[in-house]
């Protein structure tokens, strides 16, 4: 059974960075989009951004636009989320996910209707960020 486990998650103070992976196993993510999700408490997930087979990078949420950069090595069959200058209101569960398909989702579409594009989900790593 295929498998997705993210890491990195942590407390960290407003304006400092984290660097989330995700992790997988028994497939090769590189022939595949991936994204990374989110879900804050008593809110729905929404999707932050995507990655192509192509490695085209695509953003869905304005509100980490500049600040958060995807990225996959697949030698280490890895994906990544570079998060900088973080807010409180980052404060939220981190998911990654891979879609059956070498596409993203179009770069118009909807943060919270990007979630239901995306088929096999890791569980999550926490981010919280507090001064």
């Amino acid at each position: 059974q295929v498998e997705l486990v993210e890491s990195g998650g942590g407390l960290v103070q407003p304006g400092e960075s984290l660097r989330l992976s995700c992790v997988a196993s028994r497939f090769e993510l590189e022939h595949y989009a991936l994204g990374w999700f989110r879900q804050a408490p008593g809110k729905e997930r929404e999707g932050l951004s995507c990655i192509s087979k192509t490695d085209e990078a695509i953003n869905y949420a304005e509100s980490v636009k500049g600040r958060f950069t995807i990225a996959r090595d697949n030698a280490k069959n890895t994906l990544y989320l570079q998060m900088n200058n973080l807010k409180p209101e980052d404060t939220a569960v981190y998911y990654c996910a891979v879609r059956w398909t070498p596409h993203c989702p179009a770069s118009n579409s909807r943060p919270h209707a990007v979630v239901r594009l995306f088929e096999t989900w890791g569980q999550g790593t926490q981010v919280a960020v507090s001064s």
